[in-house]
Protein backbone atom coordinates (compact mmCIF):
# COMPACT_ATOMS: atom_id res chain seq x y z
CA UNK A 1 0.00 0.00 0.00
CA UNK A 2 1.49 3.44 -0.47
CA UNK A 3 2.57 5.46 2.20
CA UNK A 4 1.29 8.73 0.38
CA UNK A 5 -1.86 8.77 -1.79
CA UNK A 6 -2.42 10.92 -4.67
CA UNK A 7 -4.21 13.17 -2.24
CA UNK A 8 -2.06 13.67 0.20
CA UNK A 9 0.85 14.73 -2.01
CA UNK A 10 4.50 13.05 -1.62
CA UNK A 11 6.93 12.75 0.41
CA UNK A 12 9.83 15.73 0.44
CA UNK A 13 12.27 13.23 0.80
CA UNK A 14 11.32 10.78 -2.55
CA UNK A 15 10.90 14.41 -4.33
CA UNK A 16 14.23 15.60 -3.01
CA UNK A 17 16.10 12.22 -3.46
CA UNK A 18 14.77 12.29 -7.32
CA UNK A 19 16.13 15.40 -7.95
CA UNK A 20 19.26 14.84 -5.98
CA UNK A 21 20.14 11.66 -8.33
CA UNK A 22 19.37 13.74 -12.01
CA UNK A 23 21.90 16.10 -9.95
CA UNK A 24 24.12 13.18 -9.34
CA UNK A 25 24.06 12.00 -12.97
CA UNK A 26 24.83 15.41 -14.01
CA UNK A 27 28.20 15.04 -12.55
CA UNK A 28 28.92 11.83 -13.84
CA UNK A 29 28.40 12.94 -17.11
CA UNK A 30 30.74 15.90 -16.70
CA UNK A 31 33.38 13.31 -15.72
CA UNK A 32 32.90 11.11 -18.34
CA UNK A 33 33.44 14.24 -20.60
CA UNK A 34 37.03 14.41 -18.58
CA UNK A 35 37.29 11.14 -19.60
CA UNK A 36 37.32 11.57 -23.20
CA UNK A 37 39.03 14.95 -23.34
CA UNK A 38 41.76 13.76 -21.66
CA UNK A 39 42.21 10.57 -23.38
CA UNK A 40 41.41 8.36 -20.33
CA UNK A 41 39.23 6.04 -21.81
CA UNK A 42 41.84 3.49 -21.99
CA UNK A 43 42.96 4.27 -18.47
CA UNK A 44 41.71 0.53 -16.99
CA UNK A 45 43.36 -1.04 -20.26
CA UNK A 46 40.60 -3.59 -22.53
CA UNK A 47 39.04 -4.44 -19.39
CA UNK A 48 35.88 -4.24 -17.69
CA UNK A 49 34.25 -4.01 -15.10
CA UNK A 50 37.70 -4.31 -13.37
CA UNK A 51 40.28 -2.42 -14.23
CA UNK A 52 43.66 -3.26 -16.05
CA UNK A 53 42.08 -6.86 -15.05
CA UNK A 54 42.47 -6.49 -10.79
CA UNK A 55 40.49 -4.86 -8.04
CA UNK A 56 43.69 -2.99 -6.65
CA UNK A 57 45.46 -0.54 -8.64
CA UNK A 58 49.03 -0.13 -7.40
CA UNK A 59 50.81 3.03 -8.59
CA UNK A 60 48.21 3.86 -11.07
CA UNK A 61 48.92 6.56 -14.12
CA UNK A 62 46.85 9.67 -13.96
CA UNK A 63 44.44 8.35 -16.76
CA UNK A 64 43.63 5.22 -14.41
CA UNK A 65 42.59 7.47 -11.59
CA UNK A 66 40.65 9.40 -13.90
CA UNK A 67 38.61 6.50 -15.20
CA UNK A 68 38.97 4.42 -12.44
CA UNK A 69 36.82 7.53 -10.28
CA UNK A 70 34.24 7.61 -13.31
CA UNK A 71 33.89 3.66 -12.98
CA UNK A 72 32.78 4.17 -9.31
CA UNK A 73 30.65 7.57 -9.47
CA UNK A 74 28.66 5.60 -11.94
CA UNK A 75 28.40 1.87 -9.57
CA UNK A 76 27.07 4.55 -7.15
CA UNK A 77 24.85 6.07 -9.69
CA UNK A 78 23.27 2.68 -10.15
CA UNK A 79 22.86 1.71 -7.04
CA UNK A 80 21.13 5.41 -6.21
CA UNK A 81 18.56 4.87 -9.27
CA UNK A 82 17.93 0.84 -7.81
CA UNK A 83 17.01 3.20 -4.93
CA UNK A 84 14.97 6.02 -6.67
CA UNK A 85 13.08 2.72 -8.16
CA UNK A 86 12.14 1.50 -4.70
CA UNK A 87 11.22 4.64 -3.14
CA UNK A 88 9.32 5.74 -5.92
CA UNK A 89 6.93 3.11 -5.88
CA UNK A 90 6.92 2.84 -2.31
CA UNK A 91 6.24 6.44 -2.07
CA UNK A 92 3.07 7.05 -5.07
CA UNK A 93 -0.47 5.26 -5.96
CA UNK A 94 -0.29 2.46 -8.47
CA UNK A 95 -1.39 5.05 -11.76
CA UNK A 96 1.21 7.92 -10.89
CA UNK A 97 2.90 9.19 -13.76
CA UNK A 98 6.40 9.11 -11.94
CA UNK A 99 6.35 5.21 -11.79
CA UNK A 100 6.96 5.17 -15.63
CA UNK A 101 9.66 7.87 -16.17
CA UNK A 102 11.41 5.89 -13.21
CA UNK A 103 10.97 2.49 -14.63
CA UNK A 104 12.25 3.92 -18.18
CA UNK A 105 15.36 5.89 -16.20
CA UNK A 106 16.39 2.52 -14.56
CA UNK A 107 16.36 0.72 -18.08
CA UNK A 108 18.52 3.24 -19.41
CA UNK A 109 21.17 3.05 -16.87
CA UNK A 110 21.52 -0.03 -17.10
CA UNK A 111 21.53 0.41 -21.05
CA UNK A 112 23.86 3.33 -20.27
CA UNK A 113 26.21 1.03 -18.37
CA UNK A 114 26.25 -1.11 -21.24
CA UNK A 115 27.36 0.89 -23.67
CA UNK A 116 30.45 2.41 -21.68
CA UNK A 117 31.04 -1.10 -21.15
CA UNK A 118 31.29 -1.77 -24.99
CA UNK A 119 33.22 1.27 -25.90
CA UNK A 120 35.84 -0.01 -23.25
CA UNK A 121 35.69 -3.78 -24.38
CA UNK A 122 35.70 -2.66 -27.85
CA UNK A 123 38.64 -0.39 -28.03
CA UNK A 124 36.69 2.48 -28.87
CA UNK A 125 38.46 5.28 -26.37
CA UNK A 126 41.72 7.38 -26.16
CA UNK A 127 43.45 7.61 -29.87
CA UNK A 128 40.45 5.30 -31.72
CA UNK A 129 39.75 7.99 -34.46
CA UNK A 130 37.33 4.72 -36.27
CA UNK A 131 33.88 5.51 -37.61
CA UNK A 132 32.48 3.00 -35.50
CA UNK A 133 33.30 5.25 -32.14
CA UNK A 134 31.46 8.31 -33.34
CA UNK A 135 28.77 5.56 -33.66
CA UNK A 136 28.68 4.31 -30.40
CA UNK A 137 29.53 7.49 -28.66
CA UNK A 138 26.61 9.19 -30.10
CA UNK A 139 24.17 6.32 -29.31
CA UNK A 140 25.68 6.97 -25.58
CA UNK A 141 25.05 10.40 -25.85
CA UNK A 142 21.75 10.01 -26.83
CA UNK A 143 21.47 7.60 -24.65
CA UNK A 144 22.49 9.85 -22.05
CA UNK A 145 20.11 12.63 -22.41
CA UNK A 146 17.09 9.96 -22.75
CA UNK A 147 18.16 9.11 -18.79
CA UNK A 148 18.28 12.90 -18.22
CA UNK A 149 15.19 13.64 -19.31
CA UNK A 150 13.82 10.40 -17.87
CA UNK A 151 15.26 11.49 -14.36
CA UNK A 152 13.99 14.90 -14.67
CA UNK A 153 10.53 13.66 -15.40
CA UNK A 154 10.26 11.64 -12.33
CA UNK A 155 11.81 13.83 -10.36
CA UNK A 156 9.11 16.55 -12.09
CA UNK A 157 6.01 14.41 -11.40
CA UNK A 158 6.99 13.54 -7.85
CA UNK A 159 6.85 17.12 -7.01
CA UNK A 160 3.38 18.03 -8.55
CA UNK A 161 0.81 19.05 -6.85
CA UNK A 162 -1.67 18.20 -9.37
CA UNK A 163 -1.90 16.47 -12.48
CA UNK A 164 0.39 13.35 -11.72
CA UNK A 165 -2.00 10.56 -11.96
CA UNK A 166 -2.57 8.54 -15.36
CA UNK A 167 -6.57 8.81 -16.49
CA UNK A 168 -6.49 12.34 -14.84
CA UNK A 169 -4.23 14.61 -17.21
CA UNK A 170 -4.58 15.12 -20.75
CA UNK A 171 -1.81 15.56 -23.65
CA UNK A 172 -1.89 19.45 -25.53
CA UNK A 173 0.66 19.62 -28.63
CA UNK A 174 2.38 16.67 -27.60
CA UNK A 175 3.56 16.81 -31.45
CA UNK A 176 5.46 19.60 -32.04
CA UNK A 177 7.01 19.86 -28.34
CA UNK A 178 8.79 16.16 -29.03
CA UNK A 179 9.99 18.22 -32.43
CA UNK A 180 11.59 20.63 -30.46
CA UNK A 181 12.84 17.82 -28.20
CA UNK A 182 13.83 15.41 -30.92
CA UNK A 183 15.79 18.47 -32.42
CA UNK A 184 17.92 19.32 -29.60
CA UNK A 185 18.78 15.63 -29.07
CA UNK A 186 20.49 15.41 -32.38
CA UNK A 187 22.45 18.96 -31.28
CA UNK A 188 23.78 17.20 -28.21
CA UNK A 189 24.88 14.24 -30.09
CA UNK A 190 26.44 16.70 -33.33
CA UNK A 191 28.04 18.42 -30.40
CA UNK A 192 29.98 15.20 -29.08
CA UNK A 193 30.99 14.43 -32.49
CA UNK A 194 32.40 17.68 -32.54
CA UNK A 195 34.07 17.48 -28.94
CA UNK A 196 35.08 14.43 -30.17
CA UNK A 197 37.17 15.78 -33.45
CA UNK A 198 38.40 18.43 -31.22
CA UNK A 199 40.07 16.23 -28.72
CA UNK A 200 41.41 13.78 -31.50
CA UNK A 201 42.77 16.88 -33.84
CA UNK A 202 43.87 20.09 -31.61
CA UNK A 203 43.90 23.30 -34.15
CA UNK A 204 46.82 25.36 -33.07
CA UNK A 205 44.88 28.79 -33.64
CA UNK A 206 41.48 30.18 -34.90
CA UNK A 207 42.46 29.96 -38.57
CA UNK A 208 43.90 26.38 -38.48
CA UNK A 209 40.33 25.07 -36.96
CA UNK A 210 38.77 27.01 -39.74
CA UNK A 211 41.03 25.39 -42.51
CA UNK A 212 40.30 21.67 -40.96
CA UNK A 213 36.60 21.93 -41.60
CA UNK A 214 37.02 22.79 -45.13
CA UNK A 215 39.80 21.26 -46.29
CA UNK A 216 39.49 17.88 -48.00
CA UNK A 217 42.52 16.20 -46.86
CA UNK A 218 40.85 16.87 -43.13
CA UNK A 219 39.53 13.97 -41.01
CA UNK A 220 35.68 13.24 -41.38
CA UNK A 221 35.43 14.05 -38.18
CA UNK A 222 36.42 17.88 -38.87
CA UNK A 223 34.85 18.28 -41.57
CA UNK A 224 31.23 17.47 -40.27
CA UNK A 225 32.12 19.90 -37.22
CA UNK A 226 30.14 22.91 -38.77
CA UNK A 227 27.15 20.62 -38.49
CA UNK A 228 26.98 21.11 -34.93
CA UNK A 229 26.73 24.97 -34.81
CA UNK A 230 24.10 24.98 -38.02
CA UNK A 231 21.89 22.54 -36.05
CA UNK A 232 21.94 24.62 -33.21
CA UNK A 233 20.98 27.52 -34.80
CA UNK A 234 18.21 26.01 -36.42
CA UNK A 235 17.16 24.10 -33.30
CA UNK A 236 17.16 27.26 -30.50
CA UNK A 237 15.14 29.28 -33.46
CA UNK A 238 12.72 26.18 -33.26
CA UNK A 239 12.58 26.07 -29.19
CA UNK A 240 12.23 30.23 -29.20
CA UNK A 241 8.77 29.79 -31.66
CA UNK A 242 7.58 27.00 -29.50
CA UNK A 243 8.04 29.03 -26.38
CA UNK A 244 6.67 32.49 -27.64
CA UNK A 245 3.96 30.67 -29.05
CA UNK A 246 2.79 28.34 -26.59
CA UNK A 247 4.46 29.53 -23.28
CA UNK A 248 5.11 33.00 -22.63
CA UNK A 249 1.75 33.36 -20.56
CA UNK A 250 0.44 31.98 -17.28
CA UNK A 251 2.59 30.04 -14.74
CA UNK A 252 5.07 29.02 -17.43
CA UNK A 253 6.54 31.98 -18.28
CA UNK A 254 9.48 32.04 -15.66
CA UNK A 255 10.29 28.92 -16.77
CA UNK A 256 10.13 29.78 -20.25
CA UNK A 257 12.35 32.56 -19.77
CA UNK A 258 14.92 30.64 -18.11
CA UNK A 259 15.05 28.28 -20.84
CA UNK A 260 15.49 31.40 -23.28
CA UNK A 261 18.60 32.42 -21.17
CA UNK A 262 19.81 29.48 -20.83
CA UNK A 263 20.04 29.09 -24.41
CA UNK A 264 21.12 32.26 -24.96
CA UNK A 265 24.46 31.40 -22.64
CA UNK A 266 24.80 28.40 -24.74
CA UNK A 267 25.75 30.10 -27.70
CA UNK A 268 28.07 32.04 -25.51
CA UNK A 269 29.86 29.17 -24.58
CA UNK A 270 29.71 27.90 -28.13
CA UNK A 271 31.28 30.83 -29.36
CA UNK A 272 33.81 30.49 -26.34
CA UNK A 273 34.65 26.92 -26.96
CA UNK A 274 35.74 27.63 -30.71
CA UNK A 275 37.47 30.76 -30.46
CA UNK A 276 39.35 29.22 -27.11
CA UNK A 277 40.31 26.40 -29.08
CA UNK A 278 38.00 23.45 -26.93
CA UNK A 279 40.26 23.64 -23.89
CA UNK A 280 38.77 20.49 -21.38
CA UNK A 281 37.71 22.71 -19.10
CA UNK A 282 36.01 25.11 -21.65
CA UNK A 283 33.91 21.84 -23.20
CA UNK A 284 33.06 20.81 -19.63
CA UNK A 285 31.13 23.80 -18.74
CA UNK A 286 29.34 24.02 -22.11
CA UNK A 287 28.38 20.66 -21.92
CA UNK A 288 27.10 21.32 -17.97
CA UNK A 289 25.34 24.09 -19.58
CA UNK A 290 23.82 22.12 -22.27
CA UNK A 291 23.11 19.05 -19.79
CA UNK A 292 20.75 22.30 -17.43
CA UNK A 293 19.09 23.47 -20.65
CA UNK A 294 17.86 20.01 -21.87
CA UNK A 295 16.24 19.47 -18.42
CA UNK A 296 14.67 22.76 -18.27
CA UNK A 297 13.47 22.21 -21.76
CA UNK A 298 12.28 18.49 -20.70
CA UNK A 299 10.42 20.01 -17.33
CA UNK A 300 9.13 22.92 -19.65
CA UNK A 301 7.76 20.34 -22.21
CA UNK A 302 5.78 18.27 -19.59
CA UNK A 303 4.04 21.66 -17.76
CA UNK A 304 2.82 22.57 -21.44
CA UNK A 305 2.41 19.20 -22.55
CA UNK A 306 0.70 17.05 -20.15
CA UNK A 307 -1.46 19.11 -17.51
CA UNK A 308 -4.38 18.40 -15.88
CA UNK A 309 -7.74 17.43 -17.51
CA UNK A 310 -10.28 20.97 -18.01
CA UNK A 311 -6.73 23.41 -16.97
CA UNK A 312 -7.15 26.51 -19.11
CA UNK A 313 -4.17 28.56 -20.84
CA UNK A 314 -1.53 26.55 -18.84
CA UNK A 315 -2.75 28.50 -15.72
CA UNK A 316 -3.13 25.82 -13.67
CA UNK A 317 -0.43 25.19 -11.12
CA UNK A 318 1.14 21.91 -11.16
Amino acid sequence: MPLFSAEAGHSKGVQRFAWSVLVYNVAVILWGSIVRATGSGAGCGEHWPLCNGTVIQHSPRIETIIELTHRAMSGVALIAMLALVAWTFAATAKRHIARTWVVAAAVLTFNEALLGALLVLLGKVAHDQSASRAVYLSLHLANTLLLLASLALTAHFLSRTMGFMRGVVEHRSFGIATVGLVATLFVGVSGSLAALGDTLFPAASLSAALAQDFSSKSAWLLRIRWIHPMMAVIAGAFICWLIFTSAWRGRNRKLAIGVVCLLGLQYLLGAADIFLLAPTWMQIVHLLGADVLWIALVVLTARLCVVPIGCTEGLCRV
